[in-house]
């Protein structure tokens, strides 16, 4: 069961608000739209469109968000589309701090959502290069956070857990063996695209900070093309790579309706090969790079699965050891398919 989406109050907008300029308030809307512990209004004003945005409880550390907002500003001054941050009245904060809430105040921007198609992926592709181009040599003055999807030994540890978790799934019953094979292969799978990854040498390349977070939600399209970018509340130090393979996942992952069993294994290739030639435009991909790109993908979308499904037992309103049984097809397609997906991807 969808958990439910959070809500300001009255009481607590109208205190919000009384410590912002926005002009003469004309409507508040709500906007559920990302994650269900952020809540989220639009405020229209004699001077525009604002969000106003409640940070989900894990997620409001002081520190991680300054960090986030100092990224931020420093892309706002390269001209980096992206959303800029509304300053408090009397101090001009980027954050409002009330109680054990945070609370932050953006421009709305007008947009459409990602249409799937090959201009839109190859612009996130080129956006996402643009955005590692600018921050290569950023210096953050306040420490950044570090670990991602990589080896991870959360993600190594989280398997056993899940058996526990899924032993009463609705699809797991009377599939108790079929539900230890799954995670044997997943895990064994996760292992060694790792191992992979590794002997190709990633260990030894160069970090910066990443986005974290690349997918078609956290990008605001207008005809094809980016017009803004969202959320750096992930962003850290870590090889560019695992950004790269991160995007060319989510932008190429192909779903369907409530029947999982309809949904296709494959990755959409064009989109897979289109993203990364974006990326290329603006900063080359190397060999190495392009080849620890599949299983990094593979690695990518286990573990951006099973925490989820170990928190709840469900993915998005899916039973989660159907949804295992989904990710695991796509996972082998990867690993059959990695050379397809490198062919021709960059020139």
């Amino acid at each position: 069961m969808a958990s439910q989406r959070e809500k300001l109050t009255s009481e607590e907008l109208a205190r919000v608000l009384s410590n912002y300029d926005l002009g003469i308030v004309h409507g508040v809307q709500e906007f559920p739209r990302g994650h269900h512990g952020a809540a989220k209004v639009v405020i229209v004003t004699d001077r525009g469109k604002y969000l106003l945005k409640r940070r989900p409880r894990g997620k409001n550390d002081p520190y991680r968000v300054a960090f986030a907002h100092a990224l931020q500003s420093f892309l706002a001054e390269k001209s980096f589309p992206l959303p800029y941050l509304i300053g408090t009245r009397e101090h001009n904060n980027s954050m409002l701090k009330i109680g054990d809430a945070i609370y932050e105040m953006f421009e709305f921007i007008e947009s459409e959502p990602y249409d799937n198609g090959l201009v839109a992926t190859y612009e996130a592709g080129k956006m996402l290069g643009l955005y590692h181009r600018l921050v290569e040599h950023y210096e953050a003055e306040w420490n950044p956070p570090s670990g991602h999807y990589h080896n991870s030994p959360r993600v190594r540890k989280s398997f056993v857990q899940l058996g526990e978790k899924l032993h009463d799934s609705v699809k797991a019953q009377g599939r108790e063996k079929a539900l230890i094979a799954g995670l044997t292969e997943l895990r064994n799978a996760y292992k060694g695209a790792a191992k992979l990854v590794d002997e190709i040498g990633m260990r030894k390349w160069e970090s910066q900070i990443v986005h974290s977070d690349w997918h078609p939600g956290n990008m605001l399209f207008n005809q094809g093309h980016v017009v803004a970018v969202i959320d750096f509340d992930a962003a850290r130090v870590q090889p560019r790579v695992v950004d790269i393979a991160n995007g060319a996942l989510q932008f190429s992952l192909t779903t369907g309706g409530r029947d999982l069993a309809t949904w296709p294994d494959k990755t959409d290739e064009s989109r897979a090969k289109r993203f990364l030639r974006g990326y290329d435009e603006m900063i080359v991909i190397s060999e190495a790079e392009l080849k620890a790109i599949p299983p990094l993908m593979q690695e990518a979308l286990i573990a951006q699965a099973v925490f989820p499904i170990l928190r709840t037992g469900t993915f998005a309103g899916f039973d989660g050891f159907g949804f295992l049984e989904v990710v695991l097809r796509k996972v082998r397609w990867l690993g059959d398919n990695a050379e397809r997906i490198m062919l021709e991807s960059v020139s």
